[in-house]
């Protein structure tokens, strides 16, 4: 697996949420901008970036792409979660329903929602 894996490109992109007082909002912003931070308002639904994968295949790329992030193999995740790595497999192929409990296993070894993953 690991000559197949792909690079990580030096920019890495994350969401900021908030909770403040509203009075601060201008100065916060100002500091993100000046950090190289953009105010980003509008939103694409999923299902129209994701047009490719139906509503039982998506949370198979949630969970390859979460594995993806963490830098984990299959294998090293079946080994985190108890999972069997074939079931990883259909689960990230749509194959198989990954499930509450499941997720929730998931989810905690890839540092993410077990909701993300349903």
């Amino acid at each position: 697996m690991e000559p197949t894996k792909k690079r990580r490109t030096k920019e890495a992109y994350v969401s900021i949420r908030a909770v403040g007082p509203a009075k601060n909002l201008e100065k916060a912003m100002e500091a993100l901008e000046s950090l190289g931070f953009r105010d980003v308002e509008e939103s694409t639904p999923w299902r129209e970036v994701f047009s490719e994968y139906s509503d039982d295949e998506l949370p198979g790329a949630v969970l390859s792409g979460l594995r993806y992030r963490e830098g984990l193999t299959q294998k090293q995740l079946s080994d985190l979660t108890g999972i069997p790595q074939s079931n990883i497999s259909q689960m990230e192929r749509g194959k198989r329903t990954i499930g509450r409990e499941r997720a929730k296993r998931l989810a905690q070894a890839l540092n993410a929602d077990y909701r993300t993953l349903l």
